[in-house]
């Protein structure tokens, strides 16, 4: 292999392994303005997107252990949208894009923790709450739980102090 082409796999290397997620995107007909419109929605969340050879990411893929994209045949016109951070927001991303761009712009699969994922997949992910939303619901989950068990031990001993009482006026009225 020739010193350029040993260089752009290195290169190629770097970003595919040093990223938490990957999507694939076709982009065929995408205006230039649009492509650049979408990198800088991309930028926004901490991901980049690169337009590589679909071999050569196959082989890099192969030669640094990604197995599962290494077998996946990847066909056509393919830009790589990777990134480090919340995954989710990205995809959403992408699926506005599609939206606006009438399906120029539109995911074809992803890798994500080793495994690939299908178009389906993808938009599925972009469909999940932010990571901050799912926080707060799982903060409010955590908080909801202690605030009922008050409740619940609260009603208990107003419930015996009820029973009490009326057996104090009982008590009260007998002897009047």
């Amino acid at each position: 292999m020739r010193a350029e082409r040993i260089q752009i796999a290195n290169d190629i290397a770097k970003l595919l392994t040093s990223s938490e997620y990957l999507y694939f995107v076709t982009y065929k007909g995408l205006k230039v303005k649009e492509m650049n419109a979408f990198r800088s929605q991309l930028d926004k969340n901490g991901a980049e997107c690169h337009v590589l050879k679909n071999r050569l990411v196959r082989k890099v893929a192969e030669l640094n252990g990604l197995h599962a994209l290494a077998e996946t045949k990847i066909v056509g016109d393919t830009a790589v949208v990777l990134g480090k951070g919340d995954a989710g927001a990205v995809a959403k991303v992408i699926e506005d894009f599609s939206k606006t761009t009438k399906g120029v712009l539109a995911p074809k699969c992803g890798y994500y923790e080793g495994a690939m994922l299908s178009e389906a997949e993808v938009l599925a992910i972009a469909a999940l709450p932010s990571k901050d939303a799912l926080r707060a619901q799982l903060l409010g989950l955590l908080a909801a739980v202690p605030t009922g068990l008050v409740r619940v031990l609260n009603a208990k001993a107003s419930s015996i102090v009820n029973v009490i009482n009326a057996y104090k006026e009982k008590l009260e009225k007998q002897s009047n």
